[in-house]
């Protein structure tokens, strides 16, 4: 009878979730970031980001991708394997100034067991009523990049199709876009990124049974409704220089300054009408063969256990090996900050292929 408490009100925080119409941390599936490189540099990385990734990270990015075509994979596992966080994307040059991406996301829990009808009315337990669900977001990009008439600024653009599904409790689809653009001067580039530039809407249709309403009642959750959840711009602004150190070794750094306006965050810098929060990065390379990658960032005030205010940050680690067309990227890093395990393992795959290979 416990677990069947706890199940109900875990799907009713899930659902009651959507009721808010500007929830600050809405779509938060999308903020996670995507490839080992970038999770290893604690996703300093809007100006760094020159191939199919861009997708993701900064749309004008995918102008510096070197090859015709390049394919990226990602899994990522969240709570001993119980969440799955997935990334796919395909991109290919239009002409030597453009180029376009389709990108898809899915961060997921599967086979949960739904145990509100496990017992009756009259306190008989069926397991035969037990049935499993999933709660799961998905988004869907399509990205377009294109070289500007000015040397070196390159922009680009998504558009984002998002679903997200509770089981057969509720279901959600969202609509947004993102910008981007990139400067590059000799070994420097500056960077911007507009997320959810026009606000992101989520409609969400809830339609729970009148079963489950009867144990949401039974058991003092109330019955959500139908809703329109808002996800508010932000704007990621980056700096990134790269240095030869000789024939082999290179080095290049990024600092980036991520800035939300829904109000104050417990970031490094806050307020009432903006909160900024910095992250540094940095990639090693040799004979653009192997990489060492480094980051920090995800910078709290907290209280220690005197009463102490303290600042806490996030260092992550990564390592990266090209091959020919195939590039390996693994990163040590507490994805998404959202794990009780205080770090993940992560590993992504880029492949590029040519026209005349």
């Amino acid at each position: 009878m416990q677990f069947r408490s706890v199940l109900i009100t875990v799907i009713a925080l899930l659902v009651s979730t959507i009721a808010v119409s500007q929830a600050k941390y809405s779509n938060e599936f999308l903020k996670i970031g995507v490839g080992a490189r970038a999770l290893g540099m604690s996703n300093s990385f809007v100006a760094a980001t020159n191939d199919v990734n861009s997708s993701y990270w900064n749309p004008a990015g995918l102008t510096r991708m070197e090859d015709d075509f390049q394919v990226s994979l990602m899994h990522a596992e969240f709570f001993a394997g119980i969440a799955a966080y997935n990334f796919g994307s395909l991109a290919t040059k239009l002409d030597d100034k453009s180029v376009i991406a389709f990108s898809v996301i899915r961060f997921g829990v599967d086979d949960i067991p739904n145990t509100t009808q496990l017992i009756d009315n009259d306190g008989n337990v069926d397991f035969n009523k037990v049935k499993l669900f999933s709660v799961a977001d998905y988004a869907g990009l399509v990205s377009y990049a294109r070289k500007s008439g000015i040397e070196g600024l390159s922009y680009g653009a998504n558009v984002k199709i998002i679903r997200r599904i509770i089981g057969d409790f509720a279901t959600a689809w969202g609509f947004g876009f993102d910008v981007g653009a990139q400067y590059q001067k000799k070994d420097w580039v500056f960077a911007a990124t507009g997320r959810d530039i026009t606000s992101t809407f989520n409609a969400w249709d809830v339609t729970i049974d009148e079963e489950t309403a009867a144990v949401f009642n039974a058991t003092g959750n109330e019955v959500p409704g139908n809703s329109v959840e808002v996800t508010l711009p932000e704007l990621i602004l980056g700096i990134n220089r790269r240095v030869a150190i000789n024939e082999k070794f290179a080095i290049q750094a990024e600092l980036d300054f991520k800035n939300t306006f829904d109000g104050k965050r417990n970031s490094l810098v806050k307020s009432d009408a903006i909160s900024i929060d910095p992250s540094l990065g940095a990639e090693v390379s040799y004979d653009d063969l192997i990489f060492l990658r480094l980051g920090v960032g995800n910078f709290q005030v907290t209280t220690d256990i005197s009463g102490n205010r303290v600042t806490t940050l996030e260092p992550n680690f990564g390592i990266g090996l090209k091959l020919s067309r195939f590039s390996v990227d693994y990163a040590f890093t507490n994805i998404g900050d959202v794990s009780v395990a205080q770090n993940s393992n992560i590993f992504s795959l880029r492949v590029d292929i040519n026209r005349n290979q």
